[in-house]
């Protein structure tokens, strides 16, 4: 008997799965960024919002094509349908070489430079404890898609415990700087439309990781009722929180304070709660980050497999593979894991989240171009779930993602051309084997 992906996904642990991988360290680490374009407190809340209501209008229009089309491999396999298959083996091959790794390697790496840190270990201990996060997450995700997703659920549920003390707490604490919320300015000598386009790409690697959920539809007991659900809702009540949690931030701190400061919630917890407060929230910032890693982990490596299982790679046999007792495809997790390592030892956090997040919305924008490709040519599509408000809610997200890709590539081109150049391979390899299979 043929092994196949076991379908035991419930709801809760879809809805684990989009919050815990969206919220990792980029609340806490983009933050810096954000202040620092704008230098402005209202400028900063509204960048917060603005990139929500963004990635849920760009969430709400892919869902109609994760509900259609329920398969694992998710966004891979909607571009495959609506473009052909070279296109869907191009995102594929993106999110194998370039994005899920990257993610991965980018966090483990906060997660070693905050675990240091926090025992106040040597600076040389940061990548070794990165490694070791990375690979003792593969490692769990290997015991079964049942276990990654216990995971999740229990990282989401602990991450959230520290957020929600510190905005509660922060929210009540007197305010030690005023907040005027209209007009939106910037600081002194800051010219408005570079700062907030700057301010809002800063937000993009925070909100991002949405569509990984797509890669799970085929483990999911109820793809077409929990898929969408799990997306909407997940992004909603994210963006609450990153915006409460920034307004905290910035109530507690000066401006100057927080602008490229890393450490601004640590710094802004101790206000509130003295010495323990940098230390829970460093707690916390872990808890989130490994979470966000495993959120990753476990919808990363089956894309991989879920193109071999159509011999779509080079060595398909290999990436097909199902561990005997678990059925999770260990050998796309193990190859996955290895270019995260690789990416560890060469990369650093901002290079990763920048690279990847400019090339990933390169597909996102033809995902949304793909929803009205799809209603204009196959109107009898079974659609479980239709985008409300189309087509201004498709326009809004296709829009938003054209922002980002131009800022990107006039703001950042060298990095831009490097994700381009490194997608772009897959074009010969795709061709070249597909000439070997014929």
């Amino acid at each position: 008997m043929a092994k196949e992906l076991r379908r035991e996904i419930g709801t809760f642990t879809a809805l684990a799965t989009v919050m815990g991988t969206v919220i990792g360290g980029g609340v806490f680490f983009k933050t810096a960024s954000v202040v620092a374009a704008n230098h402005s407190a209202n400028m900063t809340l509204a960048a917060w919002i603005l990139g929500g209501l963004l990635t849920i209008c760009a969430g709400l229009t892919s869902a109609e094509l994760a509900a259609a089309i329920p398969r694992t491999g998710g966004a891979m396999r909607y571009l495959e349908y609506a473009y052909g298959k070279p296109v869907g083996f191009l995102m594929g091959w993106a999110q194998i070489l370039v994005y899920y790794p990257a993610n991965i390697a980018a966090l483990s790496i906060i997660f070693g430079v905050q675990f240091v840190a926090l025992f106040h270990l040597a600076v040389a201990w940061q990548l070794p404890v990165a490694i070791l996060c990375g690979l003792s997450i593969t490692g769990l995700n290997f015991l079964g898609a049942k276990v990654g997703g216990t995971v999740q659920s229990i990282a989401l549920i602990f991450k959230l415990i520290p957020i929600v003390v510190i905005v509660i707490f922060g929210l009540l604490a007197p305010a030690h700087t005023a907040i005027q919320l209209w007009p939106i300015t910037t600081g002194d000598h800051i010219g408005w439309g570079h700062a907030f386009s700057s301010s809002l790409l800063a937000t993009m690697f925070a909100y991002d990781g949405w569509i990984s959920i797509g890669n799970i539809a085929g483990e999911m007991k109820h793809p077409e009722r929990d898929l969408p659900r799990a997306i909407v809702l997940g992004l909603a009540l994210i963006t609450v929180v990153y915006t409460l949690i920034n307004l905290v931030f910035l109530k507690t701190l000066p401006i100057d304070l927080i602008a490229g400061n890393q450490n601004a919630a640590a710094d802004a917890s101790m206000k509130l709660f003295g010495q323990f407060g940098g230390k829970l929230v460093t707690i916390g910032i872990l808890i989130s980050v490994y979470g966000a890693i495993n959120g990753y982990t476990l919808t990363g490596m089956r894309v991989p497999f879920a193109m071999a299982e159509e011999d779509s790679l080079p060595f398909s046999k290999f990436f097909r593979q199902l561990s005997p007792k678990t059925y999770v495809p260990y050998f796309a997790g193990s190859v996955q894991f290895g270019i995260a390592l690789i990416m560890m030892v060469m990369g650093n956090f901002d290079i990763l989240t920048d690279m990847l997040v400019f090339v990933m919305w390169v597909f996102n924008c033809l995902i949304f171009l793909a929803v009205f490709k799809l209603r204009r040519k196959e109107p009898e599509l079974n659609r479980p779930y239709r985008v409300p408000g189309y087509p201004v809610i498709p326009l809004i997200a296709l829009i938003g993602g054209i922002f980002i890709i131009v800022t990107t590539l006039v703001t950042e081109t060298g990095l831009a051309v490097t994700g381009l150049a490194l997608t772009a391979i897959g074009l010969p390899i795709y061709f070249w084997h597909q000439k070997r299979l014929n």
